[in-house]
């Protein structure tokens, strides 16, 4: 027989009603303490769920579009959408709703986005033309189904300045000829021969194709099978052309997973020639964006003119499912201008924080507790070349650490012992790069914004990006090897918006 007893009950509901709040009191307050410690101050992340590749970006009536790879849903890659977000000085942005979605064709994976001001597509509204984005639909049913043909490219257009999207009935424009690996569309205008040109990842190459409307293309010659790192697939590629001395150059970048100098992702580049059909470059050697651990699939913006403005996904494919930010998962690098310069005769992409990223309030660096409640600046300037290093810590002995091996010859970021790492055997490790200059000092920038450090030496000639995840903020700064003197060693924050 069964006895229920009133008094047993109502306590053990009344124990388990607790026990429920309370766990979600602290879950609640364990995410409020993820977001403190982990979400940065100047770094687009997602509001929530998963990111990686930024895709589609375009600058139109002062008003800077970033789209990029997003599953709304969980924390960790799944059905790719493109999510949205604009900002006007490239710092400060604006969460847009999901632009475009998978439809029957597929998932919606990486590409880019073009202005058509002169409605070649025939896909504009009275009179205007329309944005015009192409990417790569990727058909999981395929992809299970054991077939090679499962990538294709599309376009999908928009007549509100890219704040919604239509499919164009005719995808895709450019159907998979039997290669696995086939995606990423990057889109130009090349003024000389008055097309459009699609820079294409395929397997371990690019290949590029032409069209005069963006919806009929034809295949104009392939390159890289030679030269370049080939220890992983070919990714995300970008053409763009840079004055340097009054000439132009083109430059051509790959992002490879694996392969990068510091493991995992990586991003290599290629200068040369470009005539609307091949691209020759002056050099057979491989050369990085950045040489850190945490800059891929970095792409440039349309419709910048001159300008070429650059933003990656800082993080890698070796972790990045991985990493303890709680809600969402992934950061992009800050914006970066691209500029070209010679060493040696040698031609080299530089990068360098965008001049919209200001800061103020520079003061002297010396020992002891900084301000990091805000991002902040480090320079160090018309330093002689020898070697140093400057320390960033909290009282719980976590640290990351930069600086100048001056035996090597190489630049670094140590974050092996600078909070979480457990999560994947990779992530703590030392990461070097190559001092890439003439100059007899060293110059260096040095952003620091919570869990990022991103190293701009000698002008942009190399470049680190890497992050961290500390227990608690990093608020200690010992130097070594630096005093005050001729050296310019100076502390500054953001400026206010």
């Amino acid at each position: 027989m069964y006895y229920f007893n009133k008094k047993f009950s109502f306590t053990f509901f009344a124990i388990l009603f607790s026990f429920l709040v309370h766990a979600q009191n602290s879950s609640k307050q364990t995410v409020e303490k993820n977001e403190a410690l982990y979400r940065p101050y100047i770094h687009f992340t997602p509001k929530k769920g998963w990111m990686n590749d930024p895709n589609g970006m375009f600058l139109k009536d002062g008003i800077y579009h970033l789209y990029y790879q997003h599953y709304p849903d969980e924390t960790v890659w799944g059905p790719m959408h493109w999510g949205h977000a604009t900002s006007r000085d490239l710092i400060h942005w604006e969460h847009r709703p999901i632009a475009i979605y998978p439809d029957s064709l597929g998932l919606i994976f990486s590409g880019s986005a073009v202005m058509d001001e002169k409605n070649s597509s025939g896909l504009g509204v009275n009179g205007k033309g329309p944005i015009v984005a192409i990417f790569t639909q990727h058909n999981m049913e395929g992809e299970k189904n054991g077939t090679i043909d499962f990538q294709n490219q599309s376009i999908a257009f928009s007549n509100d300045n890219g704040e919604t999207w239509k499919m164009y009935n005719g995808n895709p424009v450019i159907k998979n000829p039997g290669i696995k690996d086939f995606r990423d569309p990057k889109v130009m205008w090349h003024e000389g021969t008055k097309k459009w040109i699609m820079t294409l990842a395929v397997k371990n190459k690019v290949s590029f194709y032409s069209s005069s409307n963006l919806k009929d293309w034809n295949k104009e010659s392939d390159f890289g099978v030679e030269l370049g790192s080939h220890d992983g697939v070919w990714e995300c590629p970008d053409l763009f052309s840079l004055k340097y001395n009054n000439s132009i150059y083109w430059v051509l970048t790959s992002s490879i997973n694996p392969g990068g100098p510091n493991k995992g992702s990586a991003t290599q580049y290629f200068i040369g020639n470009f005539d609307g059909h091949f691209f020759k470059p002056n050099s057979s050697k491989t050369k990085w964006v950045d040489y850190g651990a945490d800059n891929y699939a970095g792409v440039t913006w349309f419709g910048t003119g001159e300008r070429k403005i650059s933003m990656g996904w800082m993080s890698n494919w070796i972790y990045a499912q991985q990493v303890p930010t709680q809600n969402w998962r992934s950061a992009t690098t800050i914006a970066r201008d691209l500029s070209l310069g010679t060493i040696n005769n040698e031609f080299y992409l530089k990068s360098m924080p965008v001049k919209e990223l200001a800061f103020e309030n520079a003061q002297k660096i010396k020992d002891g507790k900084v301000n990091a409640q805000s991002p902040y600046k480090l320079n160090i300037t018309n330093l002689d070349l020898k070697e140093f290093s400057v320390t960033l810590s909290n009282d719980l002995g976590e640290s990351i650490c930069f600086g100048y091996d001056q035996k090597q010859g190489k630049y670094y970021i140590d974050r092996t012992n600078a909070g979480e790492h457990n999560f994947n055997s990779e992530f703590a490790a030392k990461h070097i790069a190559p001092r890439i200059s003439e100059s007899k000092q060293i110059n260096l920038e040095v952003i620091i914004d919570k869990t990022s450090i991103e190293l701009f030496a000698d002008n942009g000639f190399t470049v680190m990006t890497d992050i961290f995840f500390p227990n608690k903020t990093l608020n200690t700064i010992k130097i070594k090897g630096l005093k005050m003197g001729k050296e310019n060693l100076l502390l500054s924050k953001i400026k206010s918006k």
